[in-house]
């Protein structure tokens, strides 16, 4: 009997000293790969403390003796405060009117059961393989006809397009987990459909809400592309496109350049650090159970 409790000693001590190394390789692994994101953030961050001589000359230097002009400038030279301002309109615009509609077409489709039901799942995963770029003329024209060009809504809307069959389909996926029971109670308690809708599904669901959130704020937030055609008016110009002519513009003052883009990152850190717990619990539930 002893030789083998020393045999299962020794074999456990093997797998303990197995899973320490796997774990710390692991570990190992993951390390270097978050400092491929971490370290342009930090070389954008400290850029943004120095002169645009000194970016010029030497980039990976840490700034020691931080300047402040360049945060000066970004605010009085190019007014980058009301360009901050449109894109927070704009994005956050977009997220409310994505999630309202997306919402309210998700718990029809997780929730009844209807002739073409699986006919306009088809058509919601079939817009998804459709680029972007091969609407804007027609929904260039369309903003023209109705005055919108050169507007917050003239943004906002093909935005919440542009969005709205992925938040579909994601809060769908989700409220389709839901138990039947709470419906049934909630009829018995004199709910009707909005009540049902605004009290339980809404509240229940705010994992995938959270999550569609952050992903529509970003896309929108980030949104070059529609921004340069729909509103390239000073006034009503978000950040992204101040970002692109301040490259065109300004391309020799490297320090205000990595400035802006500092600025220009804020706000979704923010956004993400108040609803990150929520993110992987929305997707991870929808995906799996949807």
């Amino acid at each position: 009997m002893e030789p083998t409790i020393v045999v299962e000693h020794k074999t456990q001590r093997v797998k303990k000293r197995r899973f320490k190394i796997s774990t710390a390789v692991m570990y190992i692994v993951l390390t270097l790969w978050s400092l491929t994101t971490i370290y342009p953030l930090f070389w954008i961050v400290n850029n943004s403390f120095k002169v645009s001589r000194d970016v010029m000359n030497n980039s990976f230097a840490i700034s020691w003796d931080p300047v402040f002009v360049n945060y000066q400038n970004a605010f009085d030279r190019i007014n980058i405060g009301r360009s901050y301002i449109n894109s927070l309109i704009m994005s956050f615009g977009t997220v409310f009117l994505v999630l309202l509609l997306g919402g309210l077409a998700a718990y029809v489709l997780s929730r009844f059961n209807f002739r073409g039901k699986r006919t306009i799942y088809s058509i919601l995963y079939a817009t998804l393989l459709i680029p972007a770029f091969a609407t804007v003329v027609p929904v260039y024209e369309l903003l023209i006809k109705t005055s919108l060009v050169n507007t917050y809504w003239g943004l906002i809307f093909p935005q919440t397009a542009g969005n709205l069959t992925f938040a579909t389909l994601v809060i769908a996926g989700y409220m389709s987990t839901i138990p039947k029971e709470l419906e049934e109670a909630a009829f018995m308690d004199g709910c009707n459909r909005w009540q049902m809708f605004a009290k339980i599904f809404v509240p229940i669901s705010q994992p995938v809400f959270a999550s569609a959130s952050i992903f529509v704020f970003m896309w929108s937030y980030n949104d070059l592309f529609s921004a340069l055609i729909f509103v390239n008016k000073e006034n009503v110009r978000p950040i992204v496109a101040l970002l692109n002519e301040i490259s065109s513009q300004y391309g020799t003052d490297f320090g205000l350049m990595a400035t802006a883009v500092s600025l220009t990152v804020i706000p979704v850190l923010i956004v993400y650090l108040f609803i990150s717990k929520y993110i992987q619990k929305g997707l991870t539930e929808g995906a799996v159970k949807g």
